[in-house]
């Protein structure tokens, strides 16, 4: 069975988990599993008992910006989604409408030398769309304004319209995330690493279960066309390395949390699967044709029907443990999004 044509009604996680029902932590979502095309259901307190010694979870570091900031394009006022920060100290950037909620809907009359004013004085002009695909990111340039000062002074985080309400940033930091010296970040969170508390960390480093730090800065997704993901910056230590071909070389098992964390250790593997210190920009689409090279397994949430993500899930997992697993959780109410449930595939 393939998954619904759209995320059932009801099924949307509104709030963080913590917020659902009192004495829940951020671990109070539920995991489905899939080994292959056998499902089962837990709560995700129970992944200590699910991993091996010597399983080695590949998360990502990177924090999430306050990427949204309102603006005003003459007397119309907008939200500008602060994506990504270009080599030449640019930035790609989306430009989007309050839609009267408290969230935003996407605004079609962006074009080369639009001006958008800033609060504090700043003003963002429009360059050039970032991709041939369509003019949905533009690469703009700031004047008047210090973006990263901007977003701490001014910003908030991105929020979609199937979320009740705004939450502080903290809502949308994982355990995982470390301060970049030049104050860049993820314009949306690294969210399948959101349920990891102190706590459960902890007890899988006392089960033998090792961490393999690696960074990939998150741009926006497009909440209406799901495209494929655009270039961004990523990094990949050198000791992350030796300890994901250590891990390989002795036939542990590496599972890595969070499509990001995917592409960017995939990113670094060369066709001999070893993986190589590295970083800067990576274009990478991981297909099922193009497969996967390091990782065995893949934590992450529930995603949409139309997002490209769904295609990395089924190179690592194959399309009929994709299609079973998403049977289970509509049927099994499970929850999506960032703030929802999550599913860990194994191969």
């Amino acid at each position: 069975m393939t998954p619904a044509p759209r995320v059932p009604e009801g099924l949307s996680a509104r709030v963080p988990a913590e917020q659902r029902e009192p004495g829940l932590d951020r671990d109070g979502v539920r995991l489905l599993v899939s080994r292959g095309t056998e499902v089962s259901h837990h709560a995700f307190g129970e992944l200590p008992g699910l991993l091996r010694a010597g399983d080695l979870l590949v998360v990502n570091t990177s924090p999430t910006l306050a990427a949204a900031v309102d603006g005003s394009v003459g007397h119309t006022r907008v939200v500008v989604h602060f994506s990504t920060r270009g080599d030449d100290a640019r930035w790609a950037v989306e430009v989007r409408e309050p839609d009267g909620r408290g969230t935003t809907r996407a605004r079609a009359c962006v074009d080369k030398g639009t001006v958008v004013r800033l609060p504090g004085g700043g003003r963002l002009v429009a360059e050039e769309a970032l991709s041939p695909r369509g003019d949905r990111l533009w690469w703009a340039r700031v004047s008047g304004a210090e973006v990263t000062a901007l977003l701490r002074e001014h910003g908030r985080p991105i929020r979609y319209a199937y979320t009740d309400r705004d939450q502080p940033l903290s809502a949308y930091q994982t355990v995982f995330a470390l301060p970049v010296p030049d104050g860049t970040g993820s314009a949306e969170m690294p969210s399948a690493a959101r349920p990891f508390t102190a706590r459960l960390v902890t007890e899988l480093v006392s089960r033998g279960v090792q961490f393999a730090p690696v960074t990939l800065h998150t741009g926006v997704a497009s909440a209406e066309s799901h495209e494929p993901p655009y270039p961004e910056r990523f990094s990949v230590p050198g000791e992350s390395a030796r300890l994901i071909n250590a891990a390989r070389a002795a036939g542990r098992r590496v599972v890595a949390v969070g499509t990001t964390a995917v592409r960017a250790v995939e990113s670094a593997a060369g066709a001999d699967g070893v993986v190589r210190p590295r970083a800067g920009w990576t274009d990478l689409v991981v297909t099922p044709e193009r497969g996967v090279r390091v990782v065995d397994g893949l934590l992450t949430g529930l995603h949409e029907p139309e997002a490209s993500h769904l295609l990395m899930l089924e190179a690592v997992a194959g399309r009929a443990a994709i299609d079973r697993g998403y049977d289970a959780a509509v049927r099994g109410r499970y929850l999506w999004h960032e703030f929802g449930d999550v599913h860990l595939l194994l191969r």
